[in-house]
């Protein structure tokens, strides 16, 4: 079976492990799962992530019981993509999200890409 969103199908790993209290998830690696999930692990919202072979295997972060990821969604997709401009670059509840974007220096979040004067393809929301 092939994956048509791999970004979407990471998310929704992710964010299913988190409903049932899983303490890890894996799925098949890609350099560009690697890069959000890069960006995760430097806003803890996850502990850490490591690629062996063709998996990346992703640690998950509670905050006591409670998961660190309340709502993760997944705004451009393969049929929509959704591109935003350096002042149209969204800000997620007031700043207490991210906002993952695809820039032509790399992945990043909104607000280093507003900081770096870049715009580019919005990935996703995490909160």
């Amino acid at each position: 079976m092939s994956i048509v969103d791999p970004i979407s199908d990471m998310l929704t790993r992710i964010r299913n492990a988190y409903a049932v209290g899983k303490e890890s998830v894996s799925f098949p690696a890609s350099k560009l799962k690697e890069a959000v999930l890069g960006i995760l692990k430097d806003n803890e919202y996850v502990s850490e992530y490591k690629t062996e072979g063709q998996l990346t295997n992703v640690t998950l972060k509670y905050n006591k019981t409670l998961p660190a990821i309340e709502k993760v969604e997944r705004i451009s997709r393969p049929g929509r993509r959704v591109y935003a401009k350096k002042d149209e670059i969204p800000v997620v509840l007031s700043g207490r999200g991210i906002a993952i974007i695809s820039t032509s220096k790399g992945m990043m979040t909104g607000e280093q890409a507003k900081t770096d004067n870049l715009g580019g393809e919005i990935i996703c929301r995490v909160y």
